[in-house]
């Protein structure tokens, strides 16, 4: 997996399927094409295996995935971190949707969605950490 210091703003946008995709091999591990899309047909909807494979190839060429050839057998995984690439899409929607205001985009965000005392209290840490550190 590729360096976790690059930043967001350099890394390749991904779009909606390609995030589903990068789910699927984060939660999965590395996987071939077959599996990748056996997961996307059961959880989220009905994908063509061509597509599927398209796609990956798409995403091996912009660097979102890795792959590892061993024989006729390809596995595929993502080329960064899942916290990389959510910091991207953070910070993509924040510039685009919010003026590249954290603070707004943060604030629609809890004020439009039910937080659990878990998550709040994460949030409160996370606070108190970017406090300390000046």
């Amino acid at each position: 997996m590729k360096s976790n210091n690059i930043p967001p703003e350099q890394l390749p946008e991904p779009t909606k399927s390609e995030l589903e995709i990068l789910y699927v091999l984060w939660e999965k591990g590395p996987c071939t094409v077959r599996a990748v899309n056996d997961e996307l047909n059961e959880q989220r909807r009905d994908v063509n295996y061509s597509s599927t494979l398209k796609l990956m190839q798409i995403m091996l060429e912009k660097g979102l995935l890795q792959r590892e050839i061993n024989g006729h057998i390809h596995t595929y995984s993502p080329a960064h971190l899942r916290e990389t690439m959510q910091a991207k899409v953070v910070h993509s929607m924040a510039n685009l949707a919010f003026g590249g205001s954290a603070s707004s985009l943060i604030l629609s965000f809890l004020g439009s969605s039910d937080t659990s005392p878990e998550e709040l209290a994460r949030i409160k840490e996370l606070i108190r950490q970017k406090e300390e550190k000046g």
